[in-house]
């Protein structure tokens, strides 16, 4: 039996077929270790106080959002008196308990006795970074607490999560002293933003180029007004906008992000737009004037 040789262009197409696949499988492995990575990031908290006090009162703090624009963050603020300082069935406190906070507008917040406590928002100032730098911005935030129980201070606890997709929280300083705790905390895009705005950016340059290379083509072969091109170019041209505006965190105009890519991009997809105009606009009058023309001796 004669076996036929294999054609070596399918043996070729069949190879990049299964590497193209392993490929895919890779970057979708990669982009999932990524995730969990980051997950397992935004679960670690920060955590101090006398948490081996049988009596104290335990702050749970939640970051709800980060308002880069405001300069300040959202905190979620919760209590649970444990020992002689909270009921030992339903947990709501024995006597009046009272938080002072470092809170903007909301320095005390107050848990009246045999009530539940019920989470309360209080905001803090951001400070050490301009949303101008996105997305490379971040910030730092103090937030301290103390508590009093019937007018006397009682140990605490403090426990800092965040909640806020955009960002994720770093520890930077943790301490205690006397009956406060205290601690500082930064705040940087997460890395989901950080890769799509890297990839916005890379995006708009290669549009922007592309549309460039068109435009050369067609001024330098003298095309003239090619319709389809014109209308690729001015939807490209408007495309960028909604593009910009998806941006994660609505960075404000005049950002990094805009002078590293966007301002230029769309700078030099109009000119290349209003080259191919005016270029297609002249050969087409004088095409004009060379039909109006009557020919010589006529």
């Amino acid at each position: 039996m004669r076996l036929v040789p294999t054609d070596p262009h399918l043996r070729r197409s069949g190879l990049l077929a299964v590497f193209a696949f392993v490929l895919v499988l890779a970057v979708c492995a990669s982009g999932f270790l990524l995730y969990l990575n980051e997950r397992h990031a935004r679960s670690r908290d920060v955590l101090v106080g006398e948490a081996g006090s049988v009596n104290r009162v335990d702050i749970q703090v939640t970051v709800q959002k980060v308002d880069a624009a405001d300069q300040r963050a959202t905190l979620r603020v919760a209590v649970a008196p444990s020992g002689s300082y909270g009921d030992p069935v339903t947990g709501v406190p024995a006597r009046d308990l009272e938080l002072t906070t470092s809170g903007l507008a909301r320095d005390r917040l107050a848990f009246p006795a045999g009530r539940p406590t019920s989470a309360q928002e209080v905001s803090v100032v951001l400070s050490g970074g301009t949303i101008s730098d996105y997305p490379f911005d971040r910030y730092s935030a103090e937030v301290f607490f103390s508590a009093t129980v019937g007018g006397r201070e009682v140990p605490v606890t403090l426990s800092v999560e965040e909640a806020d997709p955009f960002f994720l929280l770093r520890p930077t300083e943790a301490e205690q002293f006397g009956g406060v705790v205290q601690a500082e905390v930064r705040f940087v895009r997460s890395r989901g933003s950080f890769i799509l705005a890297w990839f916005m950016m890379v995006a708009m340059w290669l549009l922007g180029l592309a549309v460039a290379s068109a435009a050369w083509i067609i001024v330098s072969r003298r095309r003239g007004l090619v319709w389809p091109a014109l209308s690729w170019m001015a939807a490209t041209l408007f495309a960028l906008v909604g593009m910009r505006n998806a941006a994660p965190g609505s960075p404000p105009a005049g950002s990094l992000l805009d002078y590293a890519s966007f301002f230029w991009v769309e700078l030099l997809i109009a000119g290349g737009l209003c080259a191919v105009v005016v270029q297609g606009l002249i050969l087409e009058m004088r095409e004009r004037r060379a039909d109006e023309t009557p020919p010589a001796g006529g």
